[in-house]
């Protein structure tokens, strides 16, 4: 069955960091490769590779930051909205006028266009605050509830644009950790996460993700291998998930980045002896190099969690926290300067770095390595804010009918349904004609496990063979899906506690389904169980 699997997914493999190049095309003018110079020393290249935090609303010439800017080509900044050491507001932030000047400011005296990175994840982890003047969000585990894609998608957007406005271009965001354990203090306490299913987290990640490259807008994924089952806050004290780490925490980051879809992966500060019994997962050359790159193929760049958490500075020296980072795999290097703050942290680690290479710990080759990725992924994001050609009148433009190829969906049983979750009409059936483009495919049939994986239409017919995995349900219980229609409808079970989730399994006897979206009629009924069961329910518009 894996064989048959893996021919449709790698299809859709893609650099996640040539997204905004596809964007951008057209235009013969765009040279991504000019934004930054071939000629470049290696302590710049160093630089490159760091995001730093900073004070100040506004910046001048004399700003420490801007010296790190000017003179050692600092890579990115991370705003923040509150200084955590001097317990005041308004860090970097206090209304949308004045960060739209602060970046603008910052980018002026940078000679390769920075990172103007942010925790933008919504609800409770925002630092673009209303009470600053900027739009409301939600938390991802209320959009997971709803599960409601769209409206997934219209919230992210919102935010994207916003985002986009004040020239923020990297959005450290979305949390794709599982909701294993919902007082996680760092995680399910705070809301950050979509849902403990998988399949709903990658789900509205994805709908997040693309609602920040309408905008322009890079994400980054976190946090690998997953943060979600913990019961330590990392940013406080080390935080192992040895007992209580699952492997489905694995699968947002192999669906997404399997989707062409990840810009870059964020590594947090966890310990699971079972992956590796030295080292937490910023610092596993084992996690970062063989299974993220290696088993799930990602290629992008690699950024770490703020090394000042306790988890890091609480157990390792700052050199050795540096070197750990490098030699494991990492490419960007985030350091808060929150949680602690050190206005010379950058020539400070600039010069940690080039003594590393010195004492022969890290070779410049593996500086180069971290130095091309962030490289192609910087002139691809802003290579979308060059000049296009302007466009021929609307009179002499003839609107060509986009080529069309068949997909058929193979499946063992054959009776099984079939869905493509991206487009709403008409359903699938085989054969059906589709324009080029990414479709997330999803299978069900009760009794068998869910199968949800994208393929990319190209320039011919597809055929995908799959083989649907058996689910066994504990014994004296049967399995239900209930196929509503629209796709994005909330189902519920309403005499139950738990969830619903494709393919429960519940015991024999009655269930009252209540199936709702917004704009159509409230549907319930009655559902006797005593088999596997798959119902049909199409609601109705008001």
């Amino acid at each position: 069955m894996q064989a048959l699997i893996k021919v449709p997914i790698f299809i859709v493999l893609v650099l996640s960091s040539t997204f905004f190049t596809l964007c951008a095309s057209g235009s013969e003018e765009i040279k991504p490769q000019s934004i930054i110079s071939e000629k470049v020393s290696l302590a710049d290249k160093i630089a490159q590779l760091l995001i730093v935090g900073f004070r100040g609303l506004s910046v001048n010439k004399k700003s420490p930051i801007v010296r790190d800017i000017r003179k050692h080509n600092v890579g990115g900044v991370l705003l923040f909205d509150y200084d955590l050491l001097l317990k005041k507001s308004k860090r970097n932030i206090k209304s949308p006028t004045q960060v739209k000047s602060l970046i603008k400011q910052l980018q002026s005296f940078s000679r390769t266009p920075l990172f103007i990175a942010i925790d933008q994840e919504g609800g409770k982890i925002q630092r673009l605050k209303s009470k600053f003047g900027f739009p409301r969000t939600v938390s991802a585990q209320y959009l997971g509830k709803k599960n409601m894609p769209k409206r997934t998608y219209k919230e992210a957007s919102k935010m994207a644009q916003t985002l986009e406005q004040l020239g923020i271009n990297f959005n450290l965001a979305p949390v794709v950790d599982l909701n294993l354990n919902p007082n996680n203090p760092v995680i399910g306490r705070l809301g950050r996460s979509f849902s403990a299913n998988p399949d709903i987290v990658t789900q509205h990640a994805i709908e997040f993700i693309k609602a920040h490259h309408a905008h322009g807008v890079l994400t980054a994924l976190k946090h690998f291998p997953g943060h979600g089952s913990s019961v330590a806050d990392s940013h406080k004290k080390w935080a192992e998930v040895t007992n209580t780490w699952q492997e489905s925490e694995l699968q947002p980051y192999r669906e997404i980045i399997g989707a062409g879809m990840a810009d870059a992966v964020m590594v947090g500060h966890i310990f699971n002896k079972n992956m590796d019994p030295s080292f937490p997962a910023s610092f596993s050359k084992e996690i970062i190099t063989n299974q993220l790159r290696r088993d799930l193929n990602f290629k992008g760049v690699v950024v770490s969690d703020d090394i000042q958490m306790k988890a890091i500075i609480g157990h390792y020296s700052f050199k050795s926290a540096i070197h750990f980072l490098i030699e494991a795999g990492v490419d960007i290097i985030v350091i808060g300067n929150n949680l602690e703050y050190d206005k010379n942290i950058v020539p400070r680690t600039v010069a940690v770095i080039e003594q590393l290479i010195k004492e022969g710990k890290i070779t410049p080759e593996r500086i180069e390595e971290s130095y091309a990725r962030i490289k192609h992924l910087k002139s691809s994001l802003f290579a979308r804010t060059l000049p296009l050609k302007p466009l021929p009148s609307r009179a002499l433009v003839k609107k060509q009918p986009k080529e069309k190829y068949k997909l058929t969906v193979e499946v063992i049983p054959s009776d099984s349904r079939i869905r493509i979750v991206n487009r709403v009409s008409p359903p699938y059936f085989p054969g059906i004609k589709l324009e080029t483009g990414f479709y997330d495919i999803e299978i069900s049939q009760p009794g068998y496990k869910k199968l949800r994986f994208w393929i990319k239409i190209s320039d011919q017919n597809l055929t995908v063979p799959v083989i649907l995995e058996k689910k066994t349900c504990p014994r004296n219980t049967y399995s239900l899906i209930v196929n509503a229609s629209p796709p994005d409808s909330d189902i519920r079970i309403m005499n139950i506690k738990a969830p619903y989730q494709p393919g429960i399994c519940l015991k024999r006897g009655k269930y009252k389904i209540s199936v709702t979206r917004r704009r159509y009629l409230k549907h319930q009924e009655w559902i006797k169980l005593n088999s596997d069961r798959f119902v049909e329910i199409t609601l109705k518009h008001f």
